[in-house]
């Protein structure tokens, strides 16, 4: 664990005892529970979010790709009656497809990441709406799927199963990042694309790789989201969720300019964020000032981020003069 991570954990366990004290509904099991199941939640899309920042690339899309696949995945199994594992499936591989036809049009024809995924996060909406003729995508009365709510919605322990999804998906998703050679090449990239590309790093498609990594994650987020809704109006549904990916991926130590950060990071920036909402809702503090405290994380973030860039070029520019001048001494 990095000093940065290890500052977040402090942070995260000081908010906590913080919230406890003034409101000590904040440890019921039940409060724990809700909250376990939202850090399951929106982790599982940060982890894809920070896939694609580490190589100085961003994904706006994804709210908007909870709000269509979820509705798909409604329509597939609710209305067409799809066995759910197809279901599920088709919709992981709608993801990836969607995934790397962004990653396509960055790398192959050169459009800006800002640009190809503003203009997927209109358009999926726009889709999502139009599929459902501006209604809204649910169950009917009576239907269940008990396998698939057990392994979406469902509980073992008292802990939340998208809890377990995470922890499963975070070690996965670890290795691949800190211990492959894929992983070496996203830093790498992110560090600077084009000394990556002349080490013979192929450049595009891994970055069309961490497009598609973060399109299988969305989708799979998008089905956990959809069976813990249990319905999904394409209007409002998944709303400024890419905020919340990007600002716990920021929050974690990644870098808006790619190269930077750890898988643990995001993970404690997921925790951090959802102690933040839950302090907004236990201690009454109006619910139309949680995108203004959003906000407030993802500036101080920034801020952290950029000041600690600083300090360390500065502590690096020390070491290398007083290096230098031990050299001349001893000459």
């Amino acid at each position: 664990m990095s000093k940065k991570d290890l500052g977040l954990l402090i942070l995260i366990l000081v908010v906590g005892a913080i919230v406890a004290l003034i409101n000590p509904r904040f440890l019921l099991p039940i409060n724990l529970a809700n909250t376990s199941n939202l850090i399951g939640l929106f982790g599982i899309l940060s982890i894809g979010q920070a896939f694609v920042i580490i190589t100085g690339g961003i994904e706006l899309s994804v709210g908007s790709l909870v709000a269509l696949l979820g509705t798909l995945f409604i329509d597939f199994i609710a209305v067409r009656e799809m066995d759910w594992p197809l279901a599920f499936v088709l919709i992981l591989v709608l993801g990836a497809i969607i995934g790397l036809v962004h990653g396509w049009l960055i790398t192959r024809l050169k459009l800006q990441p800002f640009v190809v995924t503003l203009c997927g996060l209109l358009i999926y909406r726009g889709v999502a709406r139009f599929y459902t003729a501006d209604g809204t995508a649910g169950f009917a009365f009576g239907q269940n799927f008990p396998d698939l709510e057990f392994l979406t919605a469902g509980r073992s322990w008292g802990v939340p199963n998208s809890f377990f999804a995470l922890i499963v998906i975070s070690i996965v998703m670890w290795v691949v990042l800190h211990r492959s050679v894929f992983g070496r090449y996203l830093y790498a990239i992110g560090k600077n694309e084009e000394a990556a590309k002349y080490s013979g790093i192929r450049t595009g498609r891994v970055v069309m790789a961490a497009y598609v990594i973060c399109g299988v994650l969305t989708a799979l987020s998008a089905i956990y989201f959809a069976m813990y809704t249990r319905s999904i109006s394409p209007a409002s549904h998944g709303q400024f969720y890419e905020l919340y990916a990007i600002a716990a991926a920021v929050l974690g130590g990644f870098s808006l300019r790619g190269g930077e950060g750890s898988l643990v990071g995001v993970i404690l920036g997921t925790v951090l964020l959802q102690e933040l909402q839950n302090l907004v809702n236990l201690l009454g503090i109006p619910s139309s000032l949680n995108f203004a405290v959003m906000g407030g994380v993802i500036l101080i973030g920034v801020l952290v981020d950029q000041q600690w860039g600083v300090f360390r070029a500065r502590r690096r520019m020390v070491d290398a003069a007083r290096k230098g001048a031990v050299g001349a001494a001893a000459e």
